[in-house]
């Protein structure tokens, strides 16, 4: 049903719980595991790069990449595919998956909520919208009381 599954990164919790059902999903269907690392282009002012600012971005960029890879790889995923894209996020994910003919996305949401959410907007949000490909998202982990970590 699936042969390629894309996860999306930025490193964070809720992308390490996202990384489990991925690899859940990517071994049950023997799919090839995509995962994308975008710089947001917030990073860029008016689309000039600032040398430094960008390396060090690329730099953790790369290892994230690298840490989830060699995760999926650990767990049997077969193959693990690495991207690092410069631009708006869910941009940068939909055009991917469209380009990759990524048959599911599966990606970590901060659970934003109220004004925060209306404000700010939610990357996942967006591509739940706008993707052709299913998408599963994953909430961050509630501890006991209750409260998002």
């Amino acid at each position: 049903m699936y042969e390629r599954i894309l996860l999306p990164t930025d490193g964070s919790e809720t992308t390490a719980r996202a990384l489990e059902h991925a690899i859940d999903l990517a071994n049950q269907y023997d799919a090839a595991l995509h995962v994308l690392y975008v710089i947001d282009k917030a990073v860029f002012a008016g689309d000039v790069e600032t040398g430094p600012i960008v390396e060090q971005f690329e730099t953790v960029g790369d290892s994230v990449l690298e840490d989830v890879s060699g995760e999926a790889a650990r767990a049997g995923v077969e193959p693990v595919i690495t991207t690092l894209e410069r631009g708006s996020p869910h941009t940068k994910i939909l055009e991917y998956a469209e380009g990759q003919g990524i048959d599911m996305i599966v990606m970590g949401t901060h659970g934003r909520t109220g004004l925060d959410r209306y404000l700010i907007g939610s990357v996942a949000e967006k591509v739940v919208r706008l993707s052709d490909a299913p998408v599963l998202t994953v909430r961050q982990a509630e501890d006991v009381s209750g409260d998002e970590r």
